[in-house]
């Protein structure tokens, strides 16, 4: 199944040019990634203390997602291309990856028919699919992406949920059922992650991984 982080090549020659002038300023790779982070949890803020009498306020959202999809890709071409990997660098990178779509997603338990359980497991079941996919280099593997509604397809689907509401300030009932479907997408993705990192560590190790 194609998602949306498959089309990141492309995405990153784009950015390219942005990321040599941003290195050549100074511009570090740790610091674009707390600084997406910061930003994230402060748009979440704004959401939730104001956007059920502000939902023109949702609209933020899809350009957000945007915006902070740009700035993952940059942080990320900072480190492999202009030597900035480093260990503090992996650590903030998921981290700060967790803390951000918990931040952005949180505010839609002010939007009807959605509440805290539906949400709430959207972020729970997204955070386990970020630790299955990180933990794989701990076996062997390299870190798996593995889809459906990977980070880049939560971004695409609550950056639309952000536009419907700022747009229509209401959603229909029938949209209860797109969080159960989102949760069982992700869990889908995290058993994908698990298996396919155990099998490439298998391949990799010439051994059985138990």
């Amino acid at each position: 199944m194609i998602t949306i982080y498959e089309l990141k090549p492309r995405f990153q020659a784009l950015l390219r040019p942005l990321v040599r002038s941003a290195a050549s300023a100074g511009i570090t790779a740790n610091g674009v990634t707390m600084s997406a982070m910061m930003l994230s949890i402060a748009l979440g803020a704004v959401l939730l203390a104001f956007g059920d009498e502000q939902r023109e306020l949702f609209l933020l959202l899809p350009l957000w997602m945007f915006l902070r999809m740009a700035l993952n890709a940059v942080d990320g071409m900072l480190a492999r291309e202009f030597d900035q990997k480093s260990a503090l660098g992996a650590y903030l990178n998921e981290l700060s990856d967790v803390v951000s779509d918990a931040a952005l997603y949180l505010p839609f338990v002010i939007v009807a028919p959605f509440g805290w359980a539906s949400v709430g497991a959207v972020i729970f079941l997204a955070a386990l699919s970020e630790m299955a996919g990180a933990l794989a280099p701990m076996v062997g593997a390299e870190r798996r992406y593995d889809g459906p509604i990977g980070k880049s397809d939560r971004a695409f689907v609550f950056g639309a949920l952000g536009l419907w509401v700022g747009i229509a300030t209401e959603l229909p009932a029938a949209a209860f059922w797109l969080m159960p479907a989102l949760a069982a997408g992700i869990l889908l993705n995290t058993i994908h992650r698990v298996s396919r990192g155990v099998a490439a560590a298998r391949e990799a190790n010439g051994k059985d991984i138990s």
